[in-house]
């Protein structure tokens, strides 16, 4: 039974949105987790290794691994970060055995923040509340790499005074793909007009998601289009109260 957890929160949360990685820590906290929070954590190395830079990013990688090694369990509110740790990794140090190996030791402790409530801690409703119609984001990395779908959906379900609005195309990428969004500005920009199409559809004041990249795309084009939606992570989300 896992009793502490170590918090890896992600460039973007340290960096960007701090209230995710609290929101997080805060639901884990009331569940009765011991926290950790290695003050010395960095990069998964995932920027460079989409870029195709695969020696800076096993740089990034082996500090990560040598930060993250003796962890018992690195909670993470990102299914990119986490696909990167868990999938990519082993792709990185295919050469190296010794790295391997202490990739695929740490790999079956790194979770996703939605797949740890649900299959570490085995639980769905966390007490949350938040009266707000939303709608749901289904992220590239999270929904086809690491196959979360319908997780998220039954921890938001038990949000008290929450309504969930489904898109028509909410497994549809938002167009930020890292440095896709900066090398291809004007595909990466319609394919955000799409994506905020179908949500301004649902009627929904919030659209809710998993990676703050995504989230960071979607509102940097909902305002843009001077909409009053607004984008929350899952983990604000079952923060609150």
């Amino acid at each position: 039974m896992v009793k502490r957890v170590t918090l890896f929160v992600t460039c973007l949360v340290d960096q960007l949105f701090p209230k995710i990685g609290l929101g997080m820590a805060d639901v884990l906290e009331d569940l009765g987790y011991e926290l950790d929070f290695p003050e010395a954590q960095t990069c998964c190395g995932q920027p460079a290794f989409n870029s195709g830079h695969w020696d800076e990013a096993r740089q990034v990688a082996r500090y990560f691994l040598d930060v993250f090694r003796d962890c018992e369990c690195v909670v993470c509110p990102s299914g990119s970060c986490a696909a990167m740790v868990t999938h990519h990794f082993e792709e990185l140090f295919a050469g190296d055995p010794g790295r391997l190996a202490e990739v695929r030791a740490l790999k079956p402790r790194v979770w996703e923040f939605s797949q740890f409530l649900l299959d570490v801690a085995g639980v769905e409703d966390v007490g949350a509340r938040l009266d707000r119609v939303v709608t749901f984001h289904d992220s590239c990395h999270g929904l086809r790499e690491l196959r979360i779908k319908e997780g998220p959906r039954r921890l938001l379900a038990k949000v008290r005074g929450l309504e969930l609005r489904e898109m028509d195309i909410p497994e549809e990428c938002c167009g930020f793909g890292g440095t896709f969004s900066v090398k291809f500005p004007e595909v990466s920009g319609g394919m955000a007009r799409t994506k905020i199409d179908s949500i301004l559809r649902t009627g929904a004041g919030t659209v809710v998601g998993l990676d703050s990249s995504c989230l960071l795309q979607i509102e940097g084009a909902l305002r843009r289009a001077g909409s009053q939606v607004r984008a929350m992570h899952l983990a604000e989300v079952l923060a609150s109260r």
